[in-house]
């Protein structure tokens, strides 16, 4: 009975990148979303020396719905994944590193074809729901601002 319609994959992208941003941006990263739809990472963060420079992976789901990762487990890349979910009501992010998305990655094979998911049940837990100090802060004064 729910008439809503359906959000549109790119709007829904880009609440998920610019939540991300936003996150980041509390905890002292100057960031950078990266060209849309290029290979590569959605962001770009640096800290505020500039010392430290990260690639952040960004996936948006506007319900708590499997991640897609890829065809390939060797094309995870960047330095951290968030998964932001529930983007239309009360967003809630999950950081994983690369390794974390390799290890906790479900095959399927349909007609041949190879695809990797993360399944909810893997990545909605208390070990990644929210742990932006898994990134850590681009300074100092961070820590004591962010949410």
């Amino acid at each position: 009975m729910n008439d809503a319609p359906k959000p549109d994959p790119q709007v829904t992208g880009n609440v998920g990148l610019y939540y991300c941003c936003y996150q980041l941006s509390l905890r002292g990263w100057n960031v950078m979303p990266t060209a849309r739809n290029a290979r590569g990472v959605d962001l770009i963060a640096y800290d505020c020396a500039g010392s430290k420079i990260i690639g952040v992976q960004v996936k948006a789901l506007s319900k708590r719905n499997p991640v897609p990762v890829g065809s390939s487990l060797s094309k995870v890349m960047g330095n951290y994944w968030v998964v932001v979910n529930n983007i239309y009501k009360i967003p809630k992010a999950y950081i994983l590193r690369p390794a974390d998305v390799k290890k906790l990655a479900l095959r399927t094979e349909k007609a041949g074809k190879v695809s990797f998911w993360l399944e909810p049940k893997k990545y909605d837990s208390e070990e990644f729901l929210e742990r932006w100090d898994i990134i850590g802060p681009g300074h100092a004064e961070a820590v004591a601002k962010a949410p």
